[in-house]
């Protein structure tokens, strides 16, 4: 479900997403101004890619927007799975953009053609690269800071178009030394696997989290030893799955407690378990089944369920 945390996360998320489509923007046109002065391929698919990231910040925009609607009666844990759809956008967009690199790159492979002013144009590059670095740190940043899947995604394919600048100018670089024009068609074919690779990642990553993955083991560690740590009050556990949902973590498990014990005082220890676990994993929606000791012997037994 959407909870205030949550919301004010993906609102935050949003402000964040904006600054990469202005990023997008900025980029497309330097990078483009690049391209029509030296006519490089090689530099044409920079420009390409840069669409892909105007495109896919634009989706995330979207998909943000209705992550962060609350839970309706359609939709009783929410909408926060749409960001996966955002990741996944992005990666298919990368597919399209390789292929079109591609379909650029291979006929000047066999006949380079001369470049012109390539040296301004390197700088209109260069320019373009520290932008998308700047924001792909910011991003980077954020999105781990508010489990933003569409934050992270975003700042991993902003860092590949980072990476990918690098390759091409210094593989322009090397043409304006060694004079090899066909130099500028291989720097764009590789340019184009390069970011399928990253295509990839991201749609696996998309598709894992609708496949309701769990956490990431550190986070299921610090779970563990938090209940591992109510041993001393004759207190243990098992059954413990969790799952991730854009912003969003959840948690169940079944806590064991002694038969003599009131429904009170169980009570008491399941609302300091489930906010510990909240507290201990930011973002945890905690919920918990309550069952005597007995039923380590019994597991198709339980005596009350949390599900609030």
């Amino acid at each position: 479900m959407n909870t205030p945390a949550s919301g004010t996360a993906n609102h935050e998320a949003l402000r964040y997403i904006r600054l990469s489509v202005a990023a997008a923007v900025a980029t497309i046109a330097l990078k483009f101004i690049a391209w029509w002065l030296s006519g490089s391929v090689s530099l044409l698919s920079d420009a390409m890619e840069s669409f892909v990231n105007l495109a896919g910040a634009c989706f995330a925009l979207t998909m943000l927007k209705i992550a962060a609607e609350p839970p309706d009666e359609e939709h009783p844990w929410g909408h926060n799975k749409a960001e996966y759809f955002s990741s996944g956008f992005e990666g298919g967009l990368i597919f399209i953009a390789a292929a079109c690199i591609l379909w650029a790159a291979i006929p000047r492979l066999f006949s380079p053609q001369p470049l012109e002013s390539l040296g301004i144009g390197l700088w209109f590059s260069a320019a373009s690269t520290l932008i998308n670095l700047g924001v792909a740190l910011v991003l980077r940043r954020a999105g781990r800071r508010l489990h933003s899947v569409v934050l992270e995604a975003d700042a991993a394919h902003l860092m590949t178009d980072v990476w990918t600048s690098v390759g091409v100018v210094a593989g322009l670089i090397g043409v304006m030394l060694t004079g090899w024009l066909w130099l500028d068609a291989v720097i764009a074919i590789l340019v184009a696997l390069h970011i399928l690779s990253e295509g990839w990642k991201l749609m696996s990553g998309s598709i894992n989290g609708l496949m309701d993955k769990a956490l990431d083991p550190e986070e299921i560690e610090k779970i563990q030893r938090l209940l591992a740590g109510y041993e001393a009050r004759e207190v243990s556990f098992k059954n413990l799955r969790t799952r991730r949902s854009g912003t969003l973590r959840f948690a169940h498990v079944d806590i064991l407690v002694p038969g003599h014990w009131s429904v009170e005082n169980a009570h008491e220890l399941l609302d300091e378990i489930e906010a510990r676990i909240a507290a201990e994993v930011a973002g945890t929606h905690a919920t918990t089944h309550l069952e005597p000791v007995s039923c380590l012997l019994r597991p198709e037994h339980g005596l009350a369920s949390r599900q609030d």
